[in-house]
Protein backbone atom coordinates (compact mmCIF):
# COMPACT_ATOMS: atom_id res chain seq x y z
CA UNK A 1 0.00 0.00 0.00
CA UNK A 2 1.38 3.37 -0.94
CA UNK A 3 1.68 6.35 1.79
CA UNK A 4 -0.56 9.03 1.42
CA UNK A 5 1.10 12.40 0.09
CA UNK A 6 -1.26 14.03 2.26
CA UNK A 7 -0.54 15.89 5.41
CA UNK A 8 -2.06 15.74 9.20
CA UNK A 9 -5.19 16.19 9.11
CA UNK A 10 -5.56 20.34 10.06
CA UNK A 11 -1.75 20.82 9.16
CA UNK A 12 -0.04 22.47 5.92
CA UNK A 13 2.08 21.65 3.63
CA UNK A 14 4.45 24.61 2.44
CA UNK A 15 5.36 24.60 -1.10
CA UNK A 16 7.63 27.09 -2.54
CA UNK A 17 5.09 29.63 -3.22
CA UNK A 18 3.27 29.04 0.52
CA UNK A 19 6.82 30.19 2.33
CA UNK A 20 6.78 33.14 0.33
CA UNK A 21 3.67 34.26 1.38
CA UNK A 22 4.43 33.20 5.13
CA UNK A 23 7.71 35.02 4.88
CA UNK A 24 6.23 38.44 3.56
CA UNK A 25 3.77 38.36 6.15
CA UNK A 26 6.12 37.40 9.21
CA UNK A 27 8.40 40.33 7.68
CA UNK A 28 5.60 43.01 7.95
CA UNK A 29 4.41 41.89 11.19
CA UNK A 30 8.06 41.99 12.43
CA UNK A 31 8.20 45.74 10.76
CA UNK A 32 5.19 47.04 12.74
CA UNK A 33 5.78 45.53 16.09
CA UNK A 34 9.16 46.38 15.85
CA UNK A 35 8.30 49.95 14.68
CA UNK A 36 6.55 50.23 18.55
CA UNK A 37 9.91 48.77 20.09
CA UNK A 38 9.30 45.75 20.65
CA UNK A 39 12.00 42.66 20.73
CA UNK A 40 11.34 39.00 19.84
CA UNK A 41 11.64 36.25 21.86
CA UNK A 42 10.78 32.25 22.03
CA UNK A 43 10.26 29.51 23.64
CA UNK A 44 10.28 25.43 23.46
CA UNK A 45 6.77 24.07 21.83
CA UNK A 46 7.00 21.50 24.94
CA UNK A 47 5.60 22.89 27.98
CA UNK A 48 4.35 21.12 31.05
CA UNK A 49 0.87 20.43 31.84
CA UNK A 50 0.28 22.36 34.79
CA UNK A 51 1.00 25.85 33.79
CA UNK A 52 -1.73 25.33 31.51
CA UNK A 53 -4.05 23.64 34.02
CA UNK A 54 -3.56 26.82 36.38
CA UNK A 55 -5.57 29.00 34.30
CA UNK A 56 -6.37 28.41 30.35
CA UNK A 57 -9.87 27.71 30.04
CA UNK A 58 -11.35 23.98 30.46
CA UNK A 59 -12.29 23.41 27.09
CA UNK A 60 -8.77 24.19 25.73
CA UNK A 61 -6.77 21.84 28.66
CA UNK A 62 -9.54 19.13 27.88
CA UNK A 63 -10.55 19.25 24.43
CA UNK A 64 -8.10 21.15 22.67
CA UNK A 65 -4.57 20.60 23.55
CA UNK A 66 -1.97 17.63 22.33
CA UNK A 67 -0.95 16.08 25.70
CA UNK A 68 1.24 12.90 26.29
CA UNK A 69 3.60 11.54 28.86
CA UNK A 70 7.00 11.73 27.86
CA UNK A 71 10.12 9.00 28.66
CA UNK A 72 10.66 10.41 32.11
CA UNK A 73 6.78 10.05 32.97
CA UNK A 74 6.32 13.95 33.19
CA UNK A 75 2.73 15.29 31.42
CA UNK A 76 3.28 17.29 28.80
CA UNK A 77 1.51 19.30 25.95
CA UNK A 78 2.10 20.68 22.64
CA UNK A 79 1.37 24.38 23.14
CA UNK A 80 -2.32 25.77 22.05
CA UNK A 81 -1.17 29.22 22.87
CA UNK A 82 1.78 31.64 23.99
CA UNK A 83 0.39 33.11 26.92
CA UNK A 84 1.50 30.79 29.64
CA UNK A 85 4.82 30.73 28.41
CA UNK A 86 5.51 33.98 28.02
CA UNK A 87 4.47 34.66 31.70
CA UNK A 88 7.07 31.92 32.84
CA UNK A 89 9.76 33.55 30.95
CA UNK A 90 8.85 36.96 32.59
CA UNK A 91 8.47 35.22 35.81
CA UNK A 92 11.96 33.59 35.46
CA UNK A 93 13.66 36.44 35.40
CA UNK A 94 11.11 38.76 37.09
CA UNK A 95 13.55 41.18 39.03
CA UNK A 96 15.96 41.17 36.52
CA UNK A 97 13.81 42.78 34.14
CA UNK A 98 13.38 46.49 32.47
CA UNK A 99 10.05 47.66 32.37
CA UNK A 100 7.65 48.63 30.29
CA UNK A 101 8.20 44.69 29.04
CA UNK A 102 8.03 44.89 24.69
CA UNK A 103 7.58 41.32 23.78
CA UNK A 104 6.56 39.49 20.78
CA UNK A 105 6.96 36.20 18.73
CA UNK A 106 5.39 34.40 15.91
CA UNK A 107 5.17 30.74 17.36
CA UNK A 108 3.88 26.96 15.49
CA UNK A 109 0.79 26.47 17.49
CA UNK A 110 -1.23 23.25 17.99
CA UNK A 111 -4.83 22.39 18.69
CA UNK A 112 -6.72 19.25 18.66
CA UNK A 113 -9.90 20.42 17.08
CA UNK A 114 -12.00 20.57 14.17
CA UNK A 115 -10.41 21.99 11.21
CA UNK A 116 -12.79 24.32 9.47
CA UNK A 117 -12.34 27.67 7.47
CA UNK A 118 -10.01 29.81 9.26
CA UNK A 119 -9.23 27.55 12.53
CA UNK A 120 -6.82 24.69 11.71
CA UNK A 121 -5.08 22.20 13.86
CA UNK A 122 -1.29 23.68 13.37
CA UNK A 123 -1.08 27.47 12.39
CA UNK A 124 1.73 30.26 13.29
CA UNK A 125 0.09 33.60 15.50
CA UNK A 126 1.55 36.60 16.07
CA UNK A 127 2.28 37.27 20.03
CA UNK A 128 2.39 41.01 21.63
CA UNK A 129 2.54 41.30 25.16
CA UNK A 130 3.56 44.92 27.01
CA UNK A 131 4.39 44.04 30.74
CA UNK A 132 4.38 46.70 33.22
CA UNK A 133 1.92 49.18 32.60
CA UNK A 134 -1.17 49.50 34.74
CA UNK A 135 -3.02 52.45 32.76
CA UNK A 136 -5.06 52.00 29.90
CA UNK A 137 -2.22 53.29 27.75
CA UNK A 138 -0.81 49.69 27.35
CA UNK A 139 -4.42 48.80 26.01
CA UNK A 140 -4.22 51.71 23.44
CA UNK A 141 -0.63 51.23 22.19
CA UNK A 142 -1.57 47.53 21.13
CA UNK A 143 -5.04 48.36 19.56
CA UNK A 144 -3.14 51.55 17.66
CA UNK A 145 -0.59 49.16 16.57
CA UNK A 146 -3.24 46.29 15.62
CA UNK A 147 -5.00 48.79 13.06
CA UNK A 148 -1.23 49.57 11.73
CA UNK A 149 -1.19 46.31 10.78
CA UNK A 150 -4.37 46.29 8.86
CA UNK A 151 -3.24 49.71 7.51
CA UNK A 152 0.05 48.22 6.14
CA UNK A 153 -1.88 45.41 4.27
CA UNK A 154 -3.57 47.65 2.32
CA UNK A 155 -7.06 47.43 4.42
CA UNK A 156 -9.26 50.62 5.05
CA UNK A 157 -11.40 50.94 7.45
CA UNK A 158 -14.62 49.61 5.93
CA UNK A 159 -13.21 46.15 5.93
CA UNK A 160 -12.58 45.60 9.26
CA UNK A 161 -13.16 47.06 13.23
CA UNK A 162 -11.97 46.13 16.34
CA UNK A 163 -14.71 45.59 19.19
CA UNK A 164 -13.96 45.77 22.83
CA UNK A 165 -15.24 44.97 26.22
CA UNK A 166 -14.24 45.30 30.08
CA UNK A 167 -14.27 41.90 31.66
CA UNK A 168 -14.02 43.74 34.93
CA UNK A 169 -17.06 45.61 33.80
CA UNK A 170 -19.06 42.41 33.06
CA UNK A 171 -18.28 41.11 36.21
CA UNK A 172 -20.08 44.02 38.00
CA UNK A 173 -22.87 43.66 35.95
CA UNK A 174 -23.32 39.64 36.50
CA UNK A 175 -22.42 40.23 40.40
CA UNK A 176 -22.95 43.42 41.97
CA UNK A 177 -25.46 44.81 39.42
CA UNK A 178 -27.67 41.75 38.59
CA UNK A 179 -26.98 40.12 41.91
CA UNK A 180 -26.65 36.55 40.54
CA UNK A 181 -25.43 33.85 42.44
CA UNK A 182 -21.45 32.24 41.29
CA UNK A 183 -22.68 29.59 39.82
CA UNK A 184 -25.31 31.77 37.45
CA UNK A 185 -22.41 34.07 36.64
CA UNK A 186 -20.07 31.35 35.54
CA UNK A 187 -22.35 29.41 33.30
CA UNK A 188 -23.74 32.80 32.18
CA UNK A 189 -20.31 34.13 31.40
CA UNK A 190 -19.75 30.84 29.28
CA UNK A 191 -22.63 31.23 27.40
CA UNK A 192 -22.48 34.87 26.08
CA UNK A 193 -18.74 33.78 24.76
CA UNK A 194 -20.42 31.44 22.66
CA UNK A 195 -23.99 33.18 21.73
CA UNK A 196 -22.76 34.24 18.25
CA UNK A 197 -22.35 30.75 17.59
CA UNK A 198 -26.10 30.19 18.02
CA UNK A 199 -29.37 31.70 17.13
CA UNK A 200 -31.17 34.11 19.51
CA UNK A 201 -33.79 31.95 20.30
CA UNK A 202 -31.68 28.71 21.37
CA UNK A 203 -29.16 31.73 23.39
CA UNK A 204 -32.52 33.39 24.96
CA UNK A 205 -33.45 29.18 26.02
CA UNK A 206 -29.76 28.40 27.73
CA UNK A 207 -29.56 31.80 29.37
CA UNK A 208 -33.17 30.81 31.03
CA UNK A 209 -31.32 27.78 31.75
CA UNK A 210 -28.47 29.58 33.54
CA UNK A 211 -30.69 31.25 36.03
CA UNK A 212 -32.18 30.56 39.25
CA UNK A 213 -35.70 30.56 39.51
CA UNK A 214 -35.46 33.86 41.86
CA UNK A 215 -33.29 34.93 39.42
CA UNK A 216 -36.02 34.28 36.64
CA UNK A 217 -38.81 36.08 38.46
CA UNK A 218 -36.75 39.25 38.92
CA UNK A 219 -36.63 39.56 35.27
CA UNK A 220 -32.48 39.39 35.34
CA UNK A 221 -32.33 37.47 31.76
CA UNK A 222 -34.44 40.36 30.16
CA UNK A 223 -32.29 43.05 32.43
CA UNK A 224 -29.29 41.30 30.96
CA UNK A 225 -30.50 40.67 27.09
CA UNK A 226 -31.01 44.70 26.58
CA UNK A 227 -27.11 44.99 28.03
CA UNK A 228 -26.49 43.07 25.96
CA UNK A 229 -28.03 44.47 22.78
CA UNK A 230 -26.40 48.01 23.42
CA UNK A 231 -24.14 49.47 21.23
CA UNK A 232 -23.49 52.76 22.87
CA UNK A 233 -21.44 52.47 25.85
CA UNK A 234 -23.37 55.94 26.78
CA UNK A 235 -27.12 54.20 26.58
CA UNK A 236 -26.05 51.73 29.70
CA UNK A 237 -27.87 52.43 32.77
CA UNK A 238 -26.59 55.02 35.77
CA UNK A 239 -26.32 52.60 38.04
CA UNK A 240 -23.52 50.82 35.85
CA UNK A 241 -21.88 54.34 34.78
CA UNK A 242 -20.37 54.60 38.37
CA UNK A 243 -18.27 51.75 37.83
CA UNK A 244 -15.33 52.38 37.64
CA UNK A 245 -14.24 49.47 34.71
CA UNK A 246 -17.23 51.65 32.89
CA UNK A 247 -15.14 54.77 33.10
CA UNK A 248 -12.05 52.73 32.02
CA UNK A 249 -13.67 51.65 29.12
CA UNK A 250 -15.45 54.84 28.08
CA UNK A 251 -12.16 56.47 28.74
CA UNK A 252 -10.47 54.27 26.52
CA UNK A 253 -12.52 54.52 23.50
CA UNK A 254 -12.61 57.89 23.17
CA UNK A 255 -8.42 58.23 23.62
CA UNK A 256 -8.87 55.73 20.90
CA UNK A 257 -10.70 57.98 18.46
CA UNK A 258 -9.33 61.18 19.09
CA UNK A 259 -5.72 59.07 18.12
CA UNK A 260 -6.93 58.35 14.75
CA UNK A 261 -8.37 54.62 15.66
CA UNK A 262 -11.70 55.20 13.89
CA UNK A 263 -13.33 51.65 13.41
CA UNK A 264 -13.44 51.13 17.65
CA UNK A 265 -16.91 49.98 18.84
CA UNK A 266 -18.07 48.77 22.28
CA UNK A 267 -19.56 45.23 22.28
CA UNK A 268 -20.88 44.04 25.73
CA UNK A 269 -21.15 40.42 24.18
CA UNK A 270 -17.35 40.09 24.00
CA UNK A 271 -15.76 37.94 26.88
CA UNK A 272 -12.43 36.46 25.14
CA UNK A 273 -12.93 32.34 26.49
CA UNK A 274 -9.76 32.63 28.76
CA UNK A 275 -10.33 32.79 32.44
CA UNK A 276 -7.29 34.70 33.02
CA UNK A 277 -8.48 38.35 31.59
CA UNK A 278 -9.15 40.71 34.08
CA UNK A 279 -9.79 43.84 32.17
CA UNK A 280 -10.72 45.15 28.89
CA UNK A 281 -10.14 42.66 26.45
CA UNK A 282 -10.76 42.94 22.41
CA UNK A 283 -11.14 41.50 18.76
CA UNK A 284 -10.53 42.24 15.39
CA UNK A 285 -13.47 41.56 12.97
CA UNK A 286 -14.29 40.84 9.05
CA UNK A 287 -16.82 43.18 8.14
CA UNK A 288 -16.98 41.44 4.72
CA UNK A 289 -20.38 39.34 4.99
CA UNK A 290 -18.77 36.01 3.57
CA UNK A 291 -16.11 36.17 6.44
CA UNK A 292 -17.46 37.86 9.37
CA UNK A 293 -15.33 36.91 12.27
CA UNK A 294 -12.87 37.41 14.69
CA UNK A 295 -9.75 37.51 13.21
CA UNK A 296 -7.74 37.42 16.65
CA UNK A 297 -8.08 38.85 19.87
CA UNK A 298 -6.29 39.67 23.85
CA UNK A 299 -7.33 41.78 26.51
CA UNK A 300 -5.72 42.55 29.94
CA UNK A 301 -4.36 39.69 32.35
CA UNK A 302 -2.24 40.69 35.18
CA UNK A 303 -2.30 38.11 37.41
CA UNK A 304 -1.18 35.15 35.19
CA UNK A 305 2.90 36.14 35.93
CA UNK A 306 2.19 35.73 39.82
CA UNK A 307 0.75 32.16 39.67
CA UNK A 308 4.72 31.33 38.98
CA UNK A 309 5.00 32.19 42.32
CA UNK A 310 6.42 36.09 42.14
CA UNK A 311 4.89 39.79 42.21
CA UNK A 312 2.36 39.98 39.68
CA UNK A 313 3.33 42.15 36.80
CA UNK A 314 0.29 44.02 35.03
CA UNK A 315 0.16 42.77 31.61
CA UNK A 316 -1.96 43.08 28.18
CA UNK A 317 -1.52 40.98 24.83
CA UNK A 318 -3.26 39.65 21.70
CA UNK A 319 -2.59 36.76 19.51
CA UNK A 320 -3.19 36.95 15.86
CA UNK A 321 -3.12 33.72 13.70
CA UNK A 322 -2.13 33.75 10.05
CA UNK A 323 -4.79 31.51 8.65
CA UNK A 324 -7.44 34.01 9.47
CA UNK A 325 -5.40 36.84 8.32
CA UNK A 326 -5.11 34.80 5.10
CA UNK A 327 -8.18 34.59 4.46
CA UNK A 328 -9.06 38.27 5.62
CA UNK A 329 -6.68 39.56 2.42
CA UNK A 330 -7.76 37.22 0.50
CA UNK A 331 -11.48 37.91 0.58
CA UNK A 332 -10.50 42.23 0.29
CA UNK A 333 -8.13 40.71 -2.91
CA UNK A 334 -5.31 41.89 -0.53
CA UNK A 335 -2.53 39.01 -1.29
CA UNK A 336 0.40 40.26 -2.89
CA UNK A 337 1.94 39.06 -5.69
CA UNK A 338 5.21 37.64 -4.62
CA UNK A 339 7.83 36.48 -7.11
CA UNK A 340 11.13 34.23 -6.65
CA UNK A 341 13.92 35.03 -4.69
CA UNK A 342 16.30 34.27 -7.67
CA UNK A 343 17.89 36.87 -9.43
CA UNK A 344 19.07 34.98 -12.38
CA UNK A 345 18.85 31.27 -13.71
CA UNK A 346 22.00 30.66 -15.68
CA UNK A 347 21.24 27.86 -18.57
CA UNK A 348 24.53 26.05 -19.67
CA UNK A 349 25.34 24.48 -22.89
CA UNK A 350 28.40 22.00 -23.45
CA UNK A 351 31.07 21.22 -20.82
CA UNK A 352 30.96 24.88 -18.86
CA UNK A 353 30.09 23.71 -15.42
CA UNK A 354 33.30 24.96 -13.94
CA UNK A 355 33.40 28.35 -15.53
CA UNK A 356 29.60 28.47 -14.74
CA UNK A 357 30.42 27.62 -10.96
CA UNK A 358 32.80 30.36 -11.19
CA UNK A 359 30.77 32.97 -12.79
CA UNK A 360 27.92 32.47 -10.68
CA UNK A 361 30.30 33.19 -7.58
CA UNK A 362 31.23 36.27 -8.93
CA UNK A 363 27.87 37.02 -9.16
CA UNK A 364 26.66 35.82 -5.56
CA UNK A 365 29.39 37.56 -3.96
CA UNK A 366 27.93 40.96 -5.80
CA UNK A 367 24.48 39.99 -3.66
CA UNK A 368 22.63 38.41 -6.57
CA UNK A 369 21.21 35.14 -5.87
CA UNK A 370 21.88 32.55 -8.61
CA UNK A 371 20.32 29.54 -9.73
CA UNK A 372 22.37 26.98 -11.98
CA UNK A 373 20.70 24.51 -14.36
CA UNK A 374 22.71 21.43 -14.14
CA UNK A 375 20.36 18.94 -16.48
CA UNK A 376 22.19 19.08 -19.84
CA UNK A 377 18.33 19.85 -21.13
CA UNK A 378 18.32 21.71 -24.20
CA UNK A 379 18.68 25.48 -24.11
CA UNK A 380 14.46 25.56 -24.62
CA UNK A 381 13.92 23.33 -21.91
CA UNK A 382 16.06 25.38 -19.68
CA UNK A 383 14.36 28.48 -20.72
CA UNK A 384 11.01 26.89 -19.32
CA UNK A 385 12.23 25.59 -16.40
CA UNK A 386 13.54 29.64 -15.71
CA UNK A 387 9.70 30.37 -16.65
CA UNK A 388 7.97 27.79 -14.66
CA UNK A 389 9.91 29.13 -11.74
CA UNK A 390 9.19 32.60 -12.06
CA UNK A 391 13.04 33.84 -13.04
CA UNK A 392 12.51 36.96 -15.84
CA UNK A 393 16.32 36.86 -15.98
CA UNK A 394 18.31 34.09 -17.46
CA UNK A 395 22.10 33.97 -18.30
CA UNK A 396 22.85 31.61 -21.20
CA UNK A 397 26.36 30.54 -21.13
CA UNK A 398 28.19 28.03 -23.83
CA UNK A 399 31.36 27.13 -24.98
CA UNK A 400 31.40 30.09 -27.38
CA UNK A 401 30.46 32.95 -24.18
CA UNK A 402 33.04 31.46 -21.48
CA UNK A 403 35.51 31.95 -24.60
CA UNK A 404 34.86 34.96 -25.35
CA UNK A 405 33.79 36.23 -21.76
CA UNK A 406 30.61 38.26 -23.22
CA UNK A 407 27.70 35.97 -22.06
CA UNK A 408 23.92 36.33 -23.08
CA UNK A 409 21.37 37.44 -20.59
CA UNK A 410 17.84 37.62 -21.72
CA UNK A 411 14.79 39.08 -20.12
CA UNK A 412 11.75 36.22 -20.82
CA UNK A 413 9.26 38.70 -20.20
CA UNK A 414 9.82 41.29 -23.29
CA UNK A 415 12.49 38.24 -25.16
CA UNK A 416 15.04 41.10 -24.77
CA UNK A 417 18.79 39.89 -24.98
CA UNK A 418 22.25 41.18 -24.78
CA UNK A 419 25.76 39.98 -24.96
CA UNK A 420 27.33 41.42 -21.64
CA UNK A 421 30.61 41.59 -19.62
CA UNK A 422 30.11 39.37 -16.31
CA UNK A 423 30.28 43.11 -14.86
CA UNK A 424 27.84 44.50 -16.82
CA UNK A 425 26.44 41.30 -15.89
CA UNK A 426 26.50 42.36 -12.29
CA UNK A 427 25.33 45.94 -13.08
CA UNK A 428 22.02 45.18 -14.65
CA UNK A 429 20.91 42.46 -12.16
CA UNK A 430 21.82 44.73 -9.22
Amino acid sequence: MALSTKPYKGARDFYPEDKRFQKFLFEKWREIVESYGYEEYDAPILEPLEIYLAKTGDEIVKEQTYVFEDRGKRKVVIRPEMTPSVSRLVAGKRQELSYPLRWYSIPNLWRYERPQRGRLREHWQLNVDIFGVQSSDAEIELISLIDDIFKSFGADESMYEIRVNNRALTNYILNDYLKLSKKSQHNVLKLIDRMHKMERNTFITKLDECLTSKEKEKGFAEKLLVILSSKDISKLSEDIKKHSSYKELNDLLKRLKRSGTERVIFDPTLMRGFDYYTGIVFEAYDLDPNNNRSMMGGGRYDGLVGLFGVEPVPTVGFGWGDVTLYNFLQIHHLLPTLSTETDVYVAQIGNTSEAVNGLAKKLRDSGIKVAIDYTGKKIGDQLKSASKKGVDKVMIIGENEVRTQKYKLKTLSSGKEEELSINDVIKALQ
